[in-house]
């Protein structure tokens, strides 16, 4: 068959070619087949280089560098449209860029639609867990009938969710037993997302890297005082465990988040744990496990109403530094009633959709200045 000389150098390479796949080890098959299969994924970050000595293909796979994290949603199935919203805006603003999975727990068992239009949403991948009965019921050493009389007060205060035991099982199991699921031993870092928040600003940097490169245990957006009918031994109690575990609470503390006067009394100021991005580990910690076993022993979470949120900022303040719990301002965040909305040049770099005339920080009801005074 007559070929064309014009078209002797493209047969020369096929043949070429041919014989190098042919003679190549099942190893370097392998390596192609995989070459082939990232060039295949457009989120793939591959680098191609012609060796001109071979005429070879060659890669160079650059992963970028991440943490051990997950982001970690507690919901129902009745939730899924607000956890649907949440997710958008969190892979809109975040995570499509950056690629971390999803923890969903429940305590029940999440139904075929939920799994479906959340899975579908998200742009990794997700795992859904069902909580242990005992991490989420109220135990039965309760003594239920001054449970009842502590709800019924509260009632009469008309203080939010004063008669729900579901909501104080969920106040338990954040502040003791979420880190503990089997689904999150993997992590070393969680951030929290709960339904019907909203993300205001696109990030350009990994929250959970800078977490672990700086040392962090705890992150927040918004600080504020607590419902003092809500907690009224907590922190008599925490001082009893102060007291019996010296041990536990390290020299430099953030105790001046909590108190002006030294530990005598307690301010109410404690960071809204609707948002946190924290260390995993922190809570798995001796000392932490130790602080909400003496809690949950107290029987706070029923008696009276003590939530994750000022249990978290407690263990937090006084079980680590001033200097190992971070402020992320840049992170526009809403979740009703409060907005954290970032001012100024960082607005501006983050490209925030929130006007920063509605920022809860400088409210009077607002705790950041006191964590701002934890480090003088």
């Amino acid at each position: 068959m007559y070929v064309p000389t014009r078209y002797f150098p493209v047969v020369l390479l096929s043949l070429i070619g041919f014989y190098y796949l042919l003679n190549i080890s099942r190893e370097e098959r392998e390596y192609l087949h995989a070459l082939r299969d990232r060039l295949s994924c457009p989120e793939s970050h591959v680098i191609i280089d012609l060796d001109s000595s071979h005429a070879a293909l060659t890669k160079n796979v650059t992963q970028p560098r991440k943490a051990n994290a997950a982001f970690v949603i507690l919901a129902r199935n009745q939730d899924l449209s607000g956890v649907l919203d949440s997710i958008q805006q969190n892979e809109d603003r975040f995570n499509k860029k950056f690629g971390y999975p999803y923890v969903f727990l429940n305590d029940e068992p999440f139904e075929p639609d939920f799994i479906k239009y959340t899975s579908e949403v998200i742009s990794t991948t997700a795992e859904y867990g069902v909580i242990p009965h005992d991490h989420w019921h109220q135990p039965k050493w309760i003594n239920e009938d001054r449970a009842t009389a502590g709800r019924q007060k509260l009632e009469a205060q008309d203080v939010m969710y004063a008669e729900s035991v579901p909501y104080r099982n969920m106040c338990r199991f954040n502040s003791g037993f979420f880190f503990r699921h089997e689904l999150l031993k993997k992590y070393d870092y969680y951030w929290r997302i709960e339904p019907d928040i909203k993300f205001f600003c696109d990030l350009d940097f990994d929250p959970f890297l800078f977490m672990q490169d700086n040392k962090k245990v705890y992150a927040f957006t918004i600080a504020l005082h607590e419902y003092v009918e809500t907690i009224e031994t907590l922190w008599n109690t925490t001082k009893e465990f102060i007291q019996k575990y010296p041990q536990h609470i390290p020299k430099g503390n953030a105790l001046r988040f909590l108190s002006e006067d030294g530990g005598a009394t307690y301010n109410g100021c404690h960071f809204w744990s609707n948002f946190e991005i924290a260390d995993l580990n922190f809570w798995r910690s001796p000392a932490y496990m130790a602080y909400f076993e003496y809690l949950d022993q107290a029987g706070g979470f029923y008696y009276e109403r003590w939530g994750d949120a000022p249990v978290h900022s407690i263990g937090a303040a006084l079980l680590a530094r001033p200097d190992q719990i971070h402020f992320f301002n840049e992170i526009g965040y809403r979740h009703s009633p409060w907005t954290h909305c970032p001012p100024g040049e960082t607005h501006k770099k983050g490209k925030c959709s929130c006007d920063p005339k509605d920022n809860f920080d400088r409210i009077d009801w607002s705790c950041l200045k006191d964590f701002e005074a934890s480090f003088a």
